[in-house]
C-alpha cells in the first residue's frame, strides 16, 4: 500500500468507454493505493455526470475542464498543432506545472508521444524517447523496449534504451542488477545488422555496476525469463508485441474448442491459471521513457481492471523515483 500521496494527471476522455472505465479503474486502484489523488482532464459536464456514481473517486479527485479531445484516428502532427486545449495536452501540461507526479492516458498513442515530447522535453543526452512495456515470461515479467516509438534507431539509441530499461526494471521490480539483452536473429556476435553489432560491442566492453549485459537474445527466448530487459528498435519491437498478443488471443480463444466437456472439467484450475497468466489487463500500461517527466500509455481498448493496473504502475514509477534512476544509469555510461 502506498504511503506517499501520488498525484496522477489523467486524460479522462481518451480510449474506449471513457470516462466510465476510468472512474471504475480509479475506484479499484484506490483500494490498493488510498493516498492517490487524481487530476481529471476532460469536458466537465460529461465528467461530473458520470463521477456522481463514484463517491470515493470524487473525494480523491479534481475535474479540470478542457475544450477539446484528441481523436483516436487523428494524426500525431495534426493533434500537436491544434490540440493545446485538449484533455491529453492539459493532462501532460499538469506535470510541467508541478501539479502532478505522472501522466496517464488511454488515448491516441502517436499523439501522446508527440505531445509529451513537446511539453516535457527529453532528458539531457537522450535524443529519442522509447516506449517500454511489460511482457510475461515463465519466471515473472520482462520489460521490452522500444515498442513502436522509433522505427529506426542507431547505436546510441539502443544503448540509451538499455540504460532506461534497466532503470525501469529496478523501479517496478526492485531489481538491483537487471540482466539486459539485445533482440537479434541469432546469438553469435557476427549476427545482425551493423547497428546491433556496434551496440553489442559497446555494451560488452563496459563493465557497469547498474545492470548486467547478457548479449543477444532471439525471439523464441523472450518468454524464457533468463533476462529482465530486452532492447530493440521500435519496428521490430512492435511487430514482436503484436505477434505475441495475437498468439495469446488465438490460444485462449481456441483452447476450449479443442477439449471436450470432461477434459475441461478435469483441467479447469489449470486452464484458469493459464488464462490468468496471459490476461493482457495485468500487463496494461506502456511507459514513455527518456522525458523529463514520466508518462504512461494505457491500452485504449482495455477495461476498468486493465486501467487500474496502469494506475498501480504509475504508483511504482513515482515511488521508486524512476527519472533519477535513469539519470544515474546515463551518467554511468557517460563516465
Amino acid at each position: 500500500m502506498s504511503l506517499k500521496k501520488v498525484k496522477i494527471a489523467i486524460d479522462a476522455m481518451g480510449g474506449e468507454n471513457s470516462p466510465k472505465k476510468i472512474f471504475e479503474g480509479i475506484n479499484i486502484s484506490l483500494k490498493k493505493n488510498p493516498n492517490n489523488f487524481f487530476y481529471l482532464y476532460g469536458k466537465k459536464d460529461i465528467l461530473e455526470k458520470d463521477l456522481s456514481s463514484y463517491s470515493l473517486v470524487k473525494k480523491n479527485s479534481e475535474i479540470i475542464n478542457t475544450k477539446d479531445v484528441i481523436l483516436d484516428d487523428e494524426s500525431p502532427l495534426t493533434a500537436a498543432k491544434r490540440g493545446n486545449e485538449s484533455s491529453m495536452w492539459k493532462c501532460i501540461e499538469c506535470q510541467k506545472e508541478n501539479n502532478a507526479d505522472i501522466s496517464l492516458s488511454a488515448g491516441n498513442t502517436g499523439a501522446l508521444l508527440v505531445i509529451s515530447r513537446l511539453i516535457l522535453k527529453t532528458l539531457d543526452g537522450i535524443s529519442k524517447p522509447a516506449l517500454a512495456g511489460l511482457w510475461p515470461n515463465v519466471k515473472g515479467m520482462n520489460i521490452v523496449l522500444d515498442l513502436g516509438a522509433n522505427i529506426e534507431c542507431d547505436k546510441k539509441n539502443l544503448i540509451d534504451f538499455t540504460c532506461m530499461g534497466s532503470a525501469l526494471s529496478k523501479s517496478l521490480f526492485d531489481n538491483k542488477n537487471p540482466r539486459v539483452a539485445l533482440l537479434n536473429v541469432g546469438l553469435e556476435e557476427n549476427k545482425g545488422n551493423e547497428i546491433l553489432k556496434e551496440a553489442f560491442l559497446e555494451l560488452k566492453k563496459d563493465k557497469l555496476n547498474n545492470f548486467e549485459f547478457s548479449g543477444y537474445i532471439e525471439g523464441n527466448q523472450i518468454m524464457d525469463g533468463n533476462v529482465d530487459v530486452i532492447v530493440t528498435d521500435g519496428f521490430t519491437g512492435n511487430i514482436a508485441l503484436k505477434t505475441a498478443e495475437g498468439t495469446a488471443n488465438f490460444i485462449t480463444k481456441n483452447i476450449k474448442k479443442s477439449l471436450n466437456i470432461i477434459s475441461i472439467l478435469i483441467s479447469y484450475y489449470g486452464l484458469k491459471k493459464f488464462k490468468e497468466k496471459l490476461d493482457p489487463r495485468k500487463y496494461n500500461g506502456a511507459i514513455l521513457l527518456g522525458l523529463q517527466g514520466p508518462v504512461v500509455k494505457s491500452h485504449g481498448s482495455t477495461d476498468s481492471i486493465g486501467f487500474a493496473h496502469s494506475i498501480n504502475m504509475c504508483n511504482k514509477i513515482v515511488e521508486s523515483n524512476l527519472i533519477e534512476k535513469i539519470k544515474s544509469n546515463l551518467n554511468t555510461i557517460k563516465s
